[in-house]
């Protein structure tokens, strides 16, 4: 699980995944997202599809999976994955990763199943023709129930990502101060994300794993934390300006992603900020309290619904979803999903009210079901913190 060639738990979800290709009568899956990649190959490079180089896992219902892999990184590949047929492309040579995905085609496969939500279009516009005349399944129900449940070693690595998140939120708390521009504080996160990650990492066992805490830093203050994704900016933090922060795309360690969210006060807080962000903490509360095997997930939503109603407030947004190498997994805490909760889900479980052009007022945290309940996996205070 640390991104070296160990492969032992990457094999068993293999031979999970080819014993459900086998049930459903498919042939052949063809990976191409790089989540789910990482998921059953354990390899990730940093340049895919979006720079013309796709990675792609070719998965038979028997025998060995293949993995096409643009050649520059195909050294980096061999290193960390288990699977043993690794085969480069070259940029402008032959048919490129094309090929290697026709000549799988047409060797062994009349049903086919792709990732139909997560196809990316350069790769799918390709894959047409060699599709045509075959059986099309989507795979994305299959992987999804794969990967719902999570291990007890994908756990294990859960639980230090909310270290990671718990010391970049330590790193904002320490920053932020009247007069701090927002994107120093944004810095702060970077810095303490990174230097706890790299604490947790091993530098001969991890070597193909970085430290570093990447992608832009979702934080708002004063009248802005209205708008609930904007980025850190140049604005200088006022006395009396609350200061939200959102970790949910930059909480991530070992390519597993959490979803994390605090709000501070600087000097000062009205009644009516007050009211409104321990409404949000009641509410999320209320759907932690809701979270144990059995469960539909839209009864935890209703939950924290009936909080926002009590208070006079509308339903904001989905109360969580299902978190892992993904950014978002189903199931999700929403309306009309009727999906059981399960011992071994991860889920990010959020409070949020959002008044326009005054205020938002919002909490979040990532936990994993237990055979009775919950366990945190950000275990971080939600009292309200006046710096």
């Amino acid at each position: 699980m640390s991104g070296v060639k160990d492969g032992s738990e990457y094999v068993s979800r293999t031979a999970a995944l080819q014993r459900r290709l086998v049930e459903h009568g498919l042939d052949v899956a063809i990976i191409t997202d790089p989540d789910s990649i990482i998921y059953f190959a354990g390899f990730w490079n940093y340049l895919g599809v979006e720079f013309g180089r796709p990675t792609v896992l070719l998965v038979p219902r028997d025998g060995e999976p293949t993995l096409v892999t643009p050649l520059m990184e195909s050294e980096m590949c061999r290193r960390m994955t288990w699977v043993e047929d690794v085969r480069p492309w070259a940029d402008g040579v032959g048919s490129e990763w094309y090929g290697e995905i026709e000549g799988a085609l047409s060797q062994r496969a009349r049903a086919v199943a792709v990732e139909k939500s997560k196809l990316h279009p350069f790769i799918g516009l390709r894959l047409g023709s060699l599709l045509a005349g075959k059986t099309v399944a989507n795979l994305d129900p299959i992987v999804s129930d794969l990967r719902v449940i999570k291990s007890a070693a994908e756990i294990a690595i859960m639980r230090d990502a909310g270290k990671v998140a718990v010391a970049m939120v330590e790193g904002a708390r320490q920053a932020i101060a009247e007069g701090v521009p927002e994107y120093e504080v944004a810095l702060a996160v970077i810095q303490a994300g990174t230097r706890k990650a790299a604490s947790l990492l091993d530098a001969e066992a991890d070597r193909f794993v970085s430290p570093t805490i990447y992608n832009l830093q979702v934080l708002q203050s004063g009248h802005d934390t209205c708008m609930v994704h904007r980025r850190s900016s140049v604005r200088r933090i006022e006395k009396g300006d609350p200061v939200y922060l959102c970790f949910c795309g930059i909480a991530n360690f070992k390519n597993y992603k959490l979803g994390f969210d605090r709000e501070f006060f600087v000097g000062s807080a009205t009644d009516e900020q007050l009211r409104i962000y321990e409404t949000a903490v009641r509410a999320q509360q209320a759907a932690l309290e809701m979270i144990r095997p059995g469960v539909l997930c839209e009864d935890v939503n209703a939950a924290a619904e009936e909080v926002y109603r009590q208070a006079g407030f509308g339903a904001p947004y989905r109360t969580g979803r299902s978190i892992g190498c993904s950014f978002l997994e189903p199931p999700e805490l929403k309306r009309g999903d009727k999906t059981p909760l399960a011992a071994g889900m991860t889920l990010a479980v959020d409070g949020g009210i959002t008044v326009e052009h005054e205020f938002g007022g919002r909490v979040g945290d990532s936990v994993v079901v237990t055979d009775t309940g919950f366990e945190y996996l950000t275990p971080y205070p939600k009292d309200v913190v006046i710096l």
